[in-house]
């Protein structure tokens, strides 16, 4: 069902016209990828925290497991949301990295679950670092919404909706747009928990030895 709704919003969103913008143009076909992606980054995170908290009650290993490859399935629509910003941001702010707050921010935000894998990888007990890493998501999964959705606000940025710039709004995302960007968000979203549910099962099979 994702990777209908991937194909469709692809093909659509090259296909239908967007609103004549300054600066934006054509790149702005750029949103049913960028964004998108970004939500499936956040949606998979929600799944991690939701399953080290489920751990800390149950101790569950299954739940361990959960979360682990739910951040590891996040992480790489994490990348992808970054260097998909990345390029709009060449063609857009004439440069990949501008050192923009919201892209310095993503980047910071990134490492921090990318500590959560280190931090795992260094305890071998399995119960302690099933504890330990549990403890350490739920405390990173709040300070990631505050440097994605906060502090930008807060601050001077380039991108819509922070910094005292405006966001899209219903003169800037058309009907046409917004028929190729909701199901791209769904199909995203679907794909990437996809993806996480397929190294969830090859976890458990290494588990138990069987790959």
């Amino acid at each position: 069902m994702g990777a209908v709704l991937v194909t469709y919003s692809s093909l659509a969103g090259f296909l239908a016209p967007v609103p004549a913008l300054p600066i934006l143009h054509q790149t702005i076909r750029n949103l049913y990828f960028h964004v998108p992606m970004w939500f499936c980054m956040i949606v998979l995170l929600s799944v991690s925290v939701w399953n080290s908290i489920l751990y800390l009650r149950n101790n569950k290993e299954e739940n361990d497991i959960k979360a682990v490859q739910s951040v590891n399935a996040g992480i790489i629509f994490g990348i992808l949301g970054i260097v998909t910003g990345a390029i709009w941001a060449r063609f857009t702010w004439s440069q990949f990295w501008s050192f923009d707050v919201k892209q310095n921010f993503a980047a910071i935000a990134m490492l921090l679950y990318f500590a959560y894998l280190i931090l795992r990888n260094a305890i071998d007990e399995e119960q302690k670092r099933a504890k330990i890493s549990a403890i350490y998501n739920i405390f990173a999964f709040p300070m990631m919404v505050v440097l994605l959705f906060v502090l930008p606000r807060l601050s001077d940025s380039l991108h819509p909706g922070n910094g005292g710039n405006p966001g899209f709004n219903a003169y800037d995302l058309d009907s046409h747009m917004r028929m190729v960007f909701y199901p791209a968000c769904a199909g995203w979203i679907l794909i990437g928990y996809w993806i996480y549910t397929l190294l969830f099962r090859v976890s458990v099979l290494e588990k138990k030895n069987l790959l």
